[in-house]
């Protein structure tokens, strides 16, 4: 695939099958189909984070505009459609740049190309790179202000001493800057069971499956296994689980993983952060909080961070 190396992903696929308990790391959820079944969950009305965070994004960009000040480069991590970052570059006085970080080549350049005519003053650069470990940037950003943008709630998908490691790597990368994180503090747990669940959400996670047996040529059923959403207590977390239907296996390489009957494997996580929770988070991490703005029924908040 021209999203990451063949090899990489089959690695992944064998260490997270022999692994106890089983684990499909969630990257691998976002190739062009995972990307484009993601933004239908997100113009779900049941998937919460999205509706809170685009309601709340343009009563504080220009606060984050003001205190950015212009000529900033902005740099978005999972950028996806780059649907909200148009409410930055709107609010922001004549921003330079744009970066946009994603996993999904084909998807981000696409994302981009569509978004540059509205903009053409704003240099913009598709930046294809698993932010999960370090990332090189193309650009040097030491000619005006920086803007780190990490919206939904992609931040959740890390445990927190992982998330810290992140947001850490982050500012290594941006230098002196500013970011603008968003966060899901919900512990509603029948709004959680409908925000990820139902036939959408089930689709998007055995998409995982559909990529091997496409790409890496494993023998499996996607159909074999069923969504499952599991909400755990300590850290709290929302877990998808893809749970076999009847004694099966997968098989990759001449390797045999069989699964019992309702033997499951995670495929991704979100864990929920209070704000006081993130707050200390990120000062471990290295950032100094500025500004927390909450929804006004707390379902979702924005961190404005800075370096010293």
């Amino acid at each position: 695939m021209a999203d990451a190396p063949r090899e990489a992903f089959a690695e992944a696929v064998r260490a997270g099958l022999s692994a106890r308990p089983r684990t499909l790391p969630g990257t691998w959820l976002w190739d062009e189909a995972g990307s484009v079944l993601f933004d239908r969950i997100c113009d779900s009305p049941d998937y919460h984070p999205t509706g809170r965070e685009t309601a709340l994004l343009p009563a504080v960009a220009a606060e984050v505009a003001g205190l950015v000040g212009p000529g900033a480069s902005v740099v978005e991590y999972g950028s996806g459609a780059s649907r909200k970052v148009r409410t930055l570059l709107d609010a922001l006085d004549r921003p330079a740049r744009y970066l946009a970080l994603d996993i999904s080549r084909d998807y981000l350049e696409a994302s981009v190309a569509r978004l540059a005519p509205d903009y053409p003053a704003v240099a913009m650069t598709p930046v294809c790179a698993d932010y999960g470990g370090p990332v090189r940037l193309p650009v040097r950003l030491d000619d005006g202000p920086v803007l780190g943008f990490f919206p939904g709630t992609s931040i959740g998908n890390f445990a927190p001493e992982a998330a810290q490691g992140l947001l850490a790597r982050i500012r290594d990368t941006l230098g002196p800057s500013r970011l603008l994180v968003g966060v899901d503090p919900t512990r509603d747990e029948a709004r959680l069971r409908r925000s990820y669940g139902g036939p959408l959400m089930a689709a998007f996670h055995r998409n995982i499956l559909v990529r091997m047996r496409r790409e890496l040529g494993a023998a499996l059923d996607p159909e074999g296994f069923a969504h499952a959403v599991r909400i755990e207590p300590d850290p709290f977390r929302v877990e998808a689980h893809l749970v076999a239907r009847g004694a099966q296996a997968i098989r990759l390489d001449g390797d045999a993983f069989p699964f019992a009957d309702g033997e499951s494997v995670r495929t991704d996580t979100s864990h929920k952060y209070p704000p006081d929770a993130f707050r200390a988070l990120a000062e471990r991490a290295g950032w100094l909080p500025e500004r927390v703005w909450l929804d006004p029924e707390g379902l979702f908040s924005l961190h404005l961070l800075r370096t010293e």
